[in-house]
């Protein structure tokens, strides 16, 4: 009864926030995984369409879709450091709580600042993040971050110039050596089997864009 009229008077404790901060960072962590799970799946069927293609001699559309490939293990990257990310600021929370029992209150950390700064500008989980930081200075273990901090990174252009060197050994590994370094993007080697449907192979390849543009831009 007392514990229940503390917290109607004072709110949470700073056992209890720093609680209901993990269980949101593994929250966080679920959903980054999920989306992990969902750019492999796109990834395995985009590398067999890549290797049709190439084998078919299309090496304009096999190039296009491989640069997708290139952007699509790029994001997982950077999603497994935020989760990783996500899991240090876990870590110094639990420092925070064994903090508590000695002097009573939480305590100011420019580790967890920075990470919370880093993760934000992940489309994914920025929002949660910024309301989670927000929620962390009001308790003062940040400080009001500002605003240019708290903007996202555009870095869609160095992306598209490092897949861009990078296709032509994509290509290579997903062909097993049979393409690679085949010169500008509308180059074509001769077909080895009988074309499909040309319409039908398009009209496939720009679904298999879609799904990865979509996984990208979620």
């Amino acid at each position: 009864m007392l514990k229940s009229i503390n917290k109607a008077l004072y709110g949470p404790t700073p056992e209890e926030r720093v609680r209901t901060w993990q269980q949101k960072l593994k929250t966080q962590q679920r959903g980054l995984d999920r989306e992990i799970r969902q750019l492999t799946m796109a990834q395995s069927k985009a590398k067999a369409s890549v290797k049709q293609l190439a084998l078919k001699g299309d090496v304009k559309s096999a190039r296009v879709l491989a640069k997708e490939v290139v952007r699509s293990e790029k994001q997982k990257q950077k999603l497994h450091v935020s989760k990783a990310r996500l899991g240090s600021i876990g870590i110094q929370l639990s420092h925070q709580l064994a903090m508590v029992k000695v002097t009573g209150s939480l305590q100011k950390s420019t580790e967890i600042m920075k990470l919370s700064n880093d993760l934000i500008k992940l489309p994914q989980i920025g929002a949660a993040m910024r309301e989670m930081s927000m929620e962390m200075t009001k308790a003062g273990i940040m400080e009001e971050m500002m605003e240019d901090t708290l903007a996202t990174l555009d870095d869609d252009e160095e992306l598209e110039e490092e897949a861009d060197a990078e296709v032509d050994a994509v290509l290579f590994n997903i062909t097993e050596g049979k393409l690679g370094n085949a010169g500008t993007v509308t180059t074509e080697l001769p077909a080895t089997e009988a074309p499909e449907d040309e319409a039908e192979t398009e009209a496939a390849m720009a679904r298999m864009q879609e799904q990865l543009h979509g996984l990208l831009n979620s």
